[in-house]
């Protein structure tokens, strides 16, 4: 067999020259003019080989890059060059694609089964552009792999080109159908979830989805009431300033990791990550880690924090500090469930997502966050604790409809004119499984061991040293 090669641009399959060199796509050919591979450069640096005379694939690594995970055609496009992205699940459809469309950008997967992490890897990038249009191969891993991506992003702005007659964009290149393939691009719709069920079969698969009980919450009378934390629904959480509804909140976040193998995501806009690391910590420790004269190392902080963890990457802090923007915020929610696997998301406190605005503007900013993100807990099944501030009247602050869309609210308060440790809790609005609601125990707080404790067992506690 020959030894001697040519790299050139070679058009094949329908894809023209020009195409193939806006991608950088050579091929190899041997002396007697046969196309032997063809390679996709990846921005990483590797090349995916695809073998035209055997049909299969290989990564090559000459230069020692490591293989990434990530987008092929990434690197020919600019963040927002475009109010559109397309992404396809093979090389030769990316570049078919753009050949049609003319316009891009138009990336492609590495595979079906890497598309999450390859999207993940440039999300980023990807959320630079209005609209995602979906191009998957029409088979069932295709379809999964659909499904999977559009997890990642707002589905409002998640399109699905659905091919039909043929499997892939370069199959419609190769049967001259350019104008079928552009056809079905304009004509994508809006990617919404499977929600819609109607068959006995599908009835009968819905009954066996029982209720289940939760992860037990730190408080006995509020977790007799609620059955504990469950996935798929939401959980407000309203106090007054300063009654205490971060150490709540720290309360819960201990529970969850010490409960369950989940990954937990805490989203704390009011608290830097060294102090939540400490009070954390603290409830662990029994000890006020936070504060200055505690005595507590930060070598003992973090081995507390592995002890609750049990693994590394488990427990995910939001790093932003103050007012953020609601589209990121939510982004980043997103991508804590969909690509870091957290089932339980806390967020202390919805109102500082918008502090910097006022009056009808901040209304309208909590109404919307609200609601996307009781959309986002059904959607993608986890659980949500999240911290509304209220005013005098007990209302939440900005926005009213914070508490109309949660599945339940449970009201925090405390007598902070008399310097009371004790917090009161109570279920304002039933979650819709239970449909209990009124008192749910009032609890003492312990300033240094950072715990709470039901108060007829305190109350019990004195009595007994009363007596001895």
């Amino acid at each position: 067999m020959s030894t001697n090669f040519t790299y050139e641009y070679v058009p094949l399959r329908g894809i023209t020259r020009n195409t193939l060199e806006f991608y950088r796509t050579k091929t190899k050919v041997a002396d007697d003019g046969t196309p032997i591979e063809i390679g996709f450069p990846y921005p990483s640096g590797l090349h995916k080989i695809r073998d035209l005379v055997h049909k299969n694939f290989r990564w090559e690594n000459k230069l020692g890059h490591e293989h990434k995970p990530g987008l092929f055609g990434r690197d020919r496009f600019s963040a927002g060059s475009g109010k559109y992205i397309t992404i396809t699940e093979g090389e030769l459809d990316a570049l078919s694609f753009y050949q049609v469309l003319q316009r891009g950008p138009v990336c492609s997967v590495q595979s079906s089964s890497s598309a999450v992490r390859d999207c993940v890897a440039d999300l980023e990038w990807i959320n630079s552009f209005e609209r995602v249009y979906l191009a998957f191969d029409a088979d069932a891993p295709g379809h999964d792999a659909t499904r999977a991506v559009a997890r990642l992003f707002d589905f409002n702005k998640v399109y699905w080109v659905k091919f039909d007659k043929y499997k892939d964009a370069n199959d419609y290149l190769q049967h001259g159908e350019e104008e079928a393939l552009l056809n079905l691009w304009h004509n994508a719709r809006r990617y919404l979830p499977e929600t819609v069920i109607s068959s006995f079969s599908e009835f009968e698969k819905a009954l066996e989805e029982r209720p289940q009980i939760g992860v037990p919450y730190p408080f006995p009378k509020l977790n007799e009431m609620t059955y504990g934390i469950r996935t798929g629904e939401s959980v407000l959480i309203t106090a007054q300033e300063g009654v205490g509804k971060t150490e709540l909140m720290h309360a819960i976040e201990h529970q969850l990791l010490k409960e369950t193998d989940a990954n937990v995501g805490a989203i704390y806009l009011e608290e830097p990550k060294s102090e939540h690391l400490k009070k954390l910590a603290g409830i662990a420790l029994g000890k006020p880690a936070h504060l200055p004269d505690s005595g507590v190392t930060n070598a003992e902080v973090m081995e507390a924090i592995r002890g609750l963890t049990g693994s590394d990457e488990r427990l995910h802090l939001y790093s932003h500090f103050g007012s953020a923007d609601p589209e990121v915020l939510l982004d980043t929610i997103r991508f804590l469930v969909v690509a870091r696997s957290c089932r339980y998301i806390l967020l202390d406190h919805i109102s500082m997502v918008v502090s910097a605005l006022l009056g009808e503007d901040e209304r309208k900013a909590l109404d919307y966050i609200a609601t996307r993100l009781e959309m986002m807990v059904k959607e993608l099944d986890f659980a949500l604790i999240l911290v509304s501030h209220v005013n005098d009247l007990g209302q939440t602050r900005g926005s009213r409809w914070i508490g109309k869309v949660a599945d339940m609210r449970i009201d925090l308060t405390r007598d902070i004119l008399t310097g009371s440790n004790v917090v009161d809790l109570v279920i304002s609005k039933a979650n819709r499984l239970i449909g209990k609601s009124g008192p749910a125990g009032s609890y003492v707080f312990d300033a240094y061991t950072r715990k709470y404790t039901p108060l007829e067992q305190e109350a019990q506690d004195v009595r007994y040293q009363d007596a001895a």
